[in-house]
């Protein structure tokens, strides 16, 4: 059996906490989510990089601001 579905979707605020590489976001239906990874040479690398000599530099830290309500962009004509 098979089921055609059309859908309009109106999103007028979608805040996302987290998302990683493996995360998912659907929006609508999905008959069927199948999964697919791919790597790609897009530098053209003919051989691995050459290994990590001497002290590896500690990450720098940045501190954020926290959000304000300033900014947000939302959608439609009412809001």
């Amino acid at each position: 059996m098979n089921f055609y579905i059309n859908q309009t979707i109106q999103i007028n605020y979608l805040r996302i906490e987290g998302i990683s590489n493996s995360s998912v976001l659907q929006i609508g239906s999905a008959g069927s989510v199948k999964t697919l990874s791919n790597l790609y040479n897009t530098g053209s690398y003919t051989e691995p990089a050459p290994p990590v000599t001497g002290e590896v530099p500690q990450a720098i830290l940045t501190p954020l601001v926290a959000p304000t309500g300033a900014g947000v962009v939302r959608g439609g004509a009412d809001s």
